[in-house]
């Protein structure tokens, strides 16, 4: 129990694989929950395995995934580990799965059956499509939910095919979200004194960030469309090409943040012209103005760029990639990047925990565990089994 952390009186079960379960668990872990990740014996999540390796061969992604969790081997196909499940849900606060709909309660192991034992049990089920509709039995995988969602339609190029971004980000978002539902079924629990199912499907939570597009289609007849580095209609906002290759990423739609950049230019005057003096003219003269910024910042270098419009109050930056994130002070001054012993000793720099909170802050306590790391230290603790019992689960392949 972390006492310092704010979720630390929290029993948690995770089930599943990927990403988007254990995202859920991940957040809870670096909060303080206790979080018991379930894998079936000999093989465990397929994280174990996914991404670049070390020059060990050890797969570096799981731990970060699978960081402040513990693991528990059981085969939930066998019914004694179905019903060392019910036993371990009956203890717990939470349980997240991200299985095909149906799969749980195949096994007997449905939210109806659990509440029975533990009416205050949330149950996080996070899937591609939902836990209804016509859909919801489909494999769901981040890239298509995504494009079903709206983001992969408006992502790229208008003159080439849509484009994914570069990380399993509606997985991701699924995951945030099942974790903010479990957070507010916590809350209406302290009320009630009963638990509830939390539906976080990867498709709605992609949805869920699209702005205004559906308003935007369904009362003005547009379809936003791909633009590649902008945004229509907001500008100045772009990357820029700097003089030593480089790009810069300027915001200055706002109108004081565009007189401020006007005057850095050396063209005060350009923020009183009718085509740019307000936010509407300027989206309509777009190009224009991306064209006058872009003549600007080519004739100076990227470092230089970035740091006077800092002093002059307008939002710039470079595009950063891990080796700029490590060298960069206020990543470091923020401690935005951690350093954390893996399991052979050796320190391994990771992404901190966000948000972060003043007096309770989440912490990366330890990198992903070993399969079955915690499976004896669980059992005892969490249903009092002694020795020769857990050694009768291994033997009998349910561990």
């Amino acid at each position: 129990m972390l006492p310092d952390t704010p979720l630390s009186d929290l029993k948690v079960l995770e089930l599943g694989q990927l990403i988007a379960g254990p995202y859920c668990g991940q957040v809870l872990a670096d909060f303080g929950a206790e979080v018991i990740k379930i894998e079936p014996p000999g093989k465990g999540d397929a994280m174990r395995q996914w991404g670049e390796a070390d020059a060990n061969g050890e797969p570096l992604w799981w731990n970060v995934i699978g960081r402040n969790k513990q693991s528990l081997t059981l085969d939930l196909r066998q019914p004694r580990g179905q019903q060392i499940l019910r036993e371990l849900a009956a203890e717990a606060d939470i349980l997240i799965e991200n299985f095909r709909p149906g799969t749980m309660e195949k096994w007997g192991l449905g939210y109806d059956a659990l509440a029975q034992r533990n009416p205050g049990l949330i149950m996080v089920r996070v899937t591609g499509f939902g836990q209804d509709g016509p859909y919801a039995t489909r494999a769901g995988f981040a890239a298509v939910c995504e494009a079903m969602g709206g983001l992969r339609y408006v992502s790229g190029y208008p003159d080439r095919a849509p484009v994914r971004v570069g990380i399993s980000l509606g997985d991701t978002l699924a995951g945030v979200h099942g974790a903010l539902g479990a957070l507010l079924a916590l809350h209406q629990r302290e009320r009630t004194g009963r638990g509830q199912v939390v539906d976080s499907a990867i498709f709605e939570s992609v949805l869920g960030m699209m702005e205004s597009l559906i308003p935007d289609y369904a009362r003005a007849g547009k379809i936003r469309e791909r633009s590649g580095s902008f945004l229509p209609k907001i500008a100045p906002s772009n990357a820029y090409p700097a003089r030593d290759g480089r790009d810069v990423i300027i915001g200055a739609n706002q109108d004081s943040v565009f007189r401020r950049l006007c005057e850095m230019m050396g063209q005060p005057t350009l923020a009183d012209h009718p085509d740019y003096a307000t936010h509407r003219a300027r989206g309509d003269n777009q190009q224009a103005i991306d064209a006058a910024v872009a003549g600007w910042t080519r004739q100076h270098d990227a470092d230089d760029i970035v740091a006077w419009l800092a002093e002059a109050g307008v939002p710039a930056g470079l595009v950063y990639r891990a080796p700029e994130m490590l060298d960069d002070p206020h990543f470091q001054a923020r401690e935005a990047i951690v350093e954390i012993a893996d399991r052979h000793g050796r320190p391994l720099p990771m992404q901190n925990v966000f948000p972060r909170l003043s007096a309770t802050p989440g912490r990366v306590r330890h990198v992903g565990p070993a399969l079955g790391e915690h499976s004896d230290a669980v059992l005892k603790d969490w249903l009092a089994l002694d020795d020769a019992g857990i050694a009768a689960l291994r033997d009998g392949g349910v561990i």
